[in-house]
């Protein structure tokens, strides 16, 4: 008999040799139709694998993410085994689950589009229907390879010859289709009801531009239609908030093949990323910081001290001054210590709060390029912060404090992760606990929602990463906090104590945003570009009805723009029909309509952007309702 302990904690006995799909049959009937996959001694694993004894089992439905993981990994290999049948020359990649859906990365001669999805999702129906069941097949590293080299798939055949000589190699068969595979996956392809192809795109085999670039194509698949259907909405709607889009709509920023990953911005993104900054500037001269610039180049020594060199060459641009090497910023921290050294500091200084907008490069593979949310120069909105090791916790809950006002301004929710200790760190275990644990212990006393993001720290301390959520439920990482007891010691910063000595501060690095070019299309997409009054690149645009008012038009625009306001007139020639589609194209939040009686009275027809016509009104008195809501941010 084997016994086995339950998620509950309670104990259960079984049969030897019953599988753990008929084990959770006999403890529930409903639950066993949910039933994906299961955790066994941590390790999620099939249902066919047998129970062991004095294992802890917990049984996983689609509520939980392994369980997601698992349905949509088994679609992903549902979506191959209907691709071999309709292009059987297909060669297959990988094929993994990710967030909100899967992928597969092939490599044929067709050229797949969206119009090839109608059919390749009816093959998947009928594989569905057929409910094959999928068999788990463990063999030899001898066996593997002769079978994918008679299949001709030259990819798994590289893959297998790269896994380690005791690496245990199985292989996932469902009908006429084989694949080598680590699994999960559900008992049969009846499991996945619920799924659709969604887009095709090119992606490298094994992520290096150096390799063959492959087609990909995703999908997504849910227990449920319904479930399907409101994420298939989510989709179409944020296609029709993509911030690239309304870019180009909104003539916010473009992107040139003369520099693939480098934004260009144009005047009215401009007005919109000023205005972001100017309050950022405000938040930060608020909490009592002073803002400092450092050079965008700085040499390869550096480098090598604050450790990029060795952590994050790979992401780094360089170039030669004077026949020595230099490297461009890829972070703002070593220039910050600059500053710090650069003249010495007492105890009584402290916390010194050192804030910089500060342009970084970082070089990003060209297919991994998306936006404003993946470029290769972005500013990063940082701020380092020096202070005594007792003033850790009231600083780092003054950050927090910080980023909480920040995101509120734009009614964004977020959820914390503490990342810790990775694998290329540097430092000692003593170091690490502590800074780990002041991080832990400020974030419990603050009472914010959090999770732990294990291994995912900088290489120089652990840290708090702040994720937003938008409208549409998508969440995004932008606000970050780095203890850091490691930078100080290798760039010997010092501050003279109480005792006359010189003694080691504590570093803090933080960004709130992040990366102002992300954030901008975040929150372009978050807004669909129709920006509150206070950050709208046109706050109001008079849009005269002929020739005849032009001039009344321009010269109130003219005292609307003095008074601190951004003013667009429409001079066109156009009917008024038009030139009010064109503005709500834009997306302004008011317009002025004028027309000879407006004219007459020295009034406006306003209309705003979502009531629409809200009536005729004295000139001054909406200009001093517009300006009312940009001073106060509230529209």
């Amino acid at each position: 008999m084997a016994e086995v302990q339950l998620k509950d904690g309670s104990k259960k006995t079984f049969a030897d040799g019953i599988t753990l799909r008929e084990a959770v049959k006999q403890l529930s009937n409903s639950l066993a139709k949910k039933v994906l996959v299961a955790r066994v001694n941590g390790k999620v694993t099939d249902l066919c694998e047998p129970v062991a004894d004095g294992t802890t089992v917990e049984f996983l439905t689609f509520d939980a993410q392994e369980g997601k993981d698992t349905l949509r990994h088994t679609a992903s290999h549902v979506m191959a085994q209907a691709i071999s049948h309709l292009y059987p020359d297909v060669k297959f990649a990988i094929g993994p689950a990710i967030e909100n859906g899967f992928y597969y990365d092939l490599d044929t001669e067709h050229r797949f589009t969206q119009e090839d999805f109608a059919a390749i999702e009816k093959e998947m129906a009928a594989l569905v229907k057929a409910n094959e069941p999928i068999e788990k097949m463990v063999v030899s590293r001898a066996e593997a390879l002769q079978f994918f080299r008679d299949k001709h798939q030259d990819y798994k055949v590289e893959l297998i010859e790269d896994l380690p000589a005791d690496a245990v190699i199985s292989l996932y068969k469902q009908g006429d289709f084989v694949d080598l595979c680590a699994g999960p996956h559900c008992e049969s392809t009846g499991r996945v009801k619920a799924f659709k192809l969604l887009t095709v795109a090119g992606a490298y085999w094994r992520g290096d531009e150096k390799n063959k670039m492959l087609q990909r194509i995703y999908g997504t698949a849910f227990e449920k239609k319904a479930d399907l259907d409101a994420y298939v909405t989510m989709r179409a709607e944020a296609e029709k908030r993509d911030h690239r889009k309304l870019g180009k709509q909104l003539d916010l920023f473009s992107f040139h093949e003369e520099g693939p990953g480098f934004p260009f911005f144009h005047a009215k993104g401009m007005v919109l990323r000023n205005s972001l900054l100017k309050f950022w500037r405000e938040l930060h001269a608020e909490a009592d910081y002073d803002e400092i610039m450092t050079p965008t180049i700085l040499n390869r020594q550096l480098w090598e001290q604050s450790g990029h060199w060795d952590h994050y060459r790979d992401n780094m641009y360089f170039t030669t001054i004077d026949e020595q090497p230099y490297a461009i910023k890829p972070m703002n921290c070593p220039g910050g210590i600059l500053v710090y050294k650069s003249s010495v500091h007492s105890y009584r200084d402290f916390p010194i709060r050192a804030a910089e907008l500060g342009l970084v490069h970082r070089h990003e593979l060209h297919g991994a390029l998306h936006g404003l949310f993946r470029v290769r120069c972005f500013t990063q909105d940082d701020a380092h912060i020096f202070m005594l090791p007792s003033q850790m916790k009231d600083e780092i809950s003054g950050v927090m404090d910080l980023f909480d006002k920040a995101y509120k301004q734009f009614g964004l929710e977020y959820h914390v992760e503490l990342s810790t200790r990775p694998e290329d760190s540097m430092g000692s275990d003593e170091i690490w606990e502590s800074a780990t644990k002041t991080l832990h212990e400020v974030i419990e006393e603050k009472q914010v929602p959090y999770v732990i993001n294990e291994g995912d720290g900088a290489f120089y301390g652990p840290k708090l990463d702040f994720h937003l959520k938008d409208c549409l439920g998508r969440t995004w990482q932008c606000g970050t906090i780095q203890l850091d007891m490691l930078m100080p010691e290798r760039f010997d910063v010092t501050y003279i104590g109480e005792d006359g000595q010189k003694h080691r501060p504590v570093m803090v690095h933080r960004a709130c945003f992040g990366s102002i070019e992300r954030f901008l299309g975040i929150i372009t997409e978050n807004y669909a570009g129709a920006f509150p009054v206070w950050l709208a690149p046109v706050q109001i645009k008079f849009l005269p009805i002929s020739d005849k008012q032009l001039a009344y038009a321009e010269d109130t625009a003219r005292r609307f723009k003095k008074a601190g306001l951004r003013v667009e007139v429409d001079t066109s020639s156009e009917k008024i029909g038009y030139k009010i589609r064109k503005a709500q194209m834009e997306k302004v939040p008011y317009m002025a309509i004028v027309g000879d009686k407006e004219m007459a009275a020295g009034t406006i027809s306003v209309r705003e952007r979502t009531q629409g016509d809200i009536g005729v009104k004295a000139a001054e008195e909406v200009l001093h309702m517009i300006k009312q809501l940009a001073d106060s941010r509230q529209g």
